[in-house]
């Protein structure tokens, strides 16, 4: 059986169903519009099988991690499904206004303030563990920084032109990417001197030139990851940090949300001579962050594919498609 990209698989969603979703979340509230989409979401949980298996794969590794040896059951699947569901409410709360500052536990937020003070810019490494939405809200009430997101998905522009007619003073610049090429980089390079922020998550290998990866141990297990994000870093010859937002709860038992900040390096540098090795060690640098925070978090985990598969198989498996 040929082996799909990511980005090959069909969104299992559409523009019309997320702007319903909004109404009905203004009429019933969170709650009350769980009690509509439990039935949904089973329903989806029990025909998607690929990313029925992807989950139950993750949640089995990750235990594996843990010292958990218990084997995955359909319910801890389910209960994967029902947080992915979830977090399309994090993100819907987060520009309603609703989440409030008391709801934020930052990690080093000093860092933060201070790359706020200077005139660079900087590129935040995140991921699809955790929800980045709510840094993206929020951020928006406390620093002056432009924030410009890389999208890669038809489906994550239609979902940000919802969120973006909740709130359209937000300072958010969605930049939809077909291909991480020198006008983007130049582009980008641009924004960055004067003083915004460049977004784009490390977890997820290019839509266009499958092939183009590193692999590096992610729950103890070699998986590929994208050159692409990595490159760019260095390119845009800026701060480097890695950037989690994680649901969790406080000491009362409160939902709180954990936004983990963390600098990895004033710029990177890739010497031609040893460009491969240095790149490498960058990667893996990422992965073992990710891997930990992704163990910590399991349920959070929102890459429902086959993470580690072969992405030279699944270009070559494309290119016999086509």
């Amino acid at each position: 059986m040929a082996v799909k990209h990511w980005s090959k698989m069909q969104e299992r969603g559409n523009w019309l169903g997320m702007q319903i979703l909004l109404i009905c979340y203004r009429v019933f509230g969170r709650s009350g519009l769980w009690l509509v989409l439990f039935p949904v979401v089973f329903y989806l949980f029990l025909t998607g099988k690929t990313a029925r298996e992807a989950s139950y794969a993750f949640l089995t590794q990750a235990r594996k991690v843990n010292g958990n040896h218990k084997a995955v059951t359909w319910r801890d699947s389910f209960r994967h499904f029902r947080a992915f569901a979830d977090s399309a409410f994090d993100k819907i709360d987060a520009w309603l206004g609703r989440i409030q500052q008391s709801d934020i536990i930052y990690t080093n937020e000093a860092l933060f303030k201070e790359l706020d003070e200077q005139q660079q810019g900087a590129i935040f490494i995140g991921s699809h563990l955790g929800n980045l939405e709510v840094c993206r809200a929020l951020s928006q009430h406390r620093y002056r920084k432009v924030i410009n997101v890389l999208v890669f998905t038809h489906h994550a522009v239609e979902f940000n032109k919802l969120l973006k007619s909740i709130n359209p003073d937000v300072g958010i610049n969605l930049i939809q990417v077909t291909d991480l090429g020198p006008d983007m980089a130049i582009m980008l390079k641009d924004k960055v001197e004067q003083g915004e922020i460049v977004v784009i998550v490390g977890d997820r290998t290019s839509t266009t030139t499958a092939g183009r990866v590193v692999e590096a141990d992610f729950l103890g297990k070699p998986a590929p990851f994208s050159q692409g994000p990595f490159i760019l870093a260095a390119l845009l010859d800026c701060p480097v940090f890695h950037l989690f937002c994680l649901k969790d709860k406080s000491a009362e038992g409160k939902r709180v949300y954990r936004v983990v900040f963390e600098k990895y390096a004033d710029k990177l540098t890739l010497p031609r001579k040893t460009r491969q090795q240095t790149l490498q060690k960058i990667v893996s640098d990422y992965a073992q962050r990710l891997s930990y925070y992704a163990a910590s978090y399991p349920y959070q985990w929102f890459n429902f594919y086959d993470f580690w598969q072969n992405d030279e198989q699944v270009s070559r498996d494309q290119n016999k498609e086509n």
